[in-house]
């Protein structure tokens, strides 16, 4: 039975946009194990990843180094850091190759594998590095399915906040305030899509960054949203992306998750380019402007929105 390592610990959306190299092993060696390792707190994503086999929790450090009672037929480096490499530094594999982005030394512990001059997108570029190990994949699939105890739980917080029938995410935080759109934006589309019966869920993580844009977008709004900000595991983002009808955001974590689901991902990008880092397969969907979030329209975005939702 082939046996493989994949090493991605974070962040959250990079964890998703990796995915589906480990689906090309599974395409190419139906029978094979697949380890994961990843940093506990994104561990959720990797769990709910059917071409997965094993999620093995790893805490950066040098003291938390893992080792592996059996080899592997190779091992895959998809971060390029030093904590990455690391994780497949002590493994016993016939090959061990890497994302071609490497830095911190992670050369040093395996193969450099530079993209196909075709993949553009991230994505294609981390599937790859596992088809130089023989994975298969013409489109990329990502394999991510939803828990049904997480959908339940999600269905009774929605719920709970009055949410029955479709409904659209939003996440207006970002990891960068440069990725984030304006808060009054924000309001705007959430009350164009309230008067025309589509209620809105608000997401985001517990920083307080995340609760700050959330308060603004609120605030802002004659018809304030649902919020599940910070009350939803990894896991249950993934069932609430699953359950609702639209996401919009920016290039965030949550955007690659809805994508991942086949969910429609309105996408709100500047300093980054769609073409490398848009929700996988629905560029359409993104609004692009390099001068600047604040210079995307609401009324362009709400045209967006109503075609994803018909």
């Amino acid at each position: 039975m082939p046996r493989f390592l994949v090493s991605r610990l974070s962040a959250l959306g990079d964890v998703v946009c990796s995915l589906p190299a480990a689906v090309a092993l599974r395409r190419a060696y139906p029978g094979a194990h697949i380890t994961w390792a990843v940093d506990p707190r994104f561990a959720g994503i990797v769990d709910c990843c059917e071409a997965v086999d094993e999620v093995l929790r790893v805490k950066p450090s040098l003291k938390t180094i893992p080792t592996y009672a059996e080899p592997f037929d190779a091992a895959l480096d998809l971060q390029g850091l030093l904590k990455s490499a690391l994780c497949i530094s002590r493994a016993k594999a016939e090959r061990k190759v890497g994302y071609h982005w490497q830095r911190e030394g992670s050369w040093l512990f395996s193969q450099r594998i530079l993209p196909d001059p075709s993949s553009f997108h991230i994505v294609d570029q981390y599937v790859d590095v596992a088809r130089e190990v023989g994975g298969q994949m013409d489109r990329a699939e990502f394999m991510l399915k939803a828990k049904e105890e997480d959908v339940l739980s999600v269905r009774r917080k929605l719920k709970e906040r009055g949410i029955v029938g479709r409904f659209v995410v939003m996440n207006a935080g970002a990891g960068w305030v440069t990725k984030r759109w304006p808060a009054a934006h924000f309001a705007s589309l959430i009350d164009s899509l309230h008067a025309e019966g589509f209620p809105t869920v608000l997401i985001g993580g517990k920083a307080e960054a995340d609760k700050a844009a959330a308060a603004e977008v609120t605030a802002a709004c004659k018809n304030p949203p649902a919020s599940l900000l910070g009350e939803t595991s990894v896991r249950e983002l993934v069932a609430l992306l699953r359950l609702c009808s639209t996401h919009v955001g920016g290039d965030t974590g949550s955007t690659h998750i809805a994508a991942a689901l086949d969910t429609p991902a309105v996408g709100l990008y500047s300093i980054t380019r769609p073409q490398r880092s848009c929700p996988y397969g629905q560029v359409e969907r993104c609004h692009y402007k390099p001068e600047g979030l604040a210079h995307i329209r609401p009324e362009e975005v709400l045209e967006t929105v109503r075609q994803a939702l018909a």
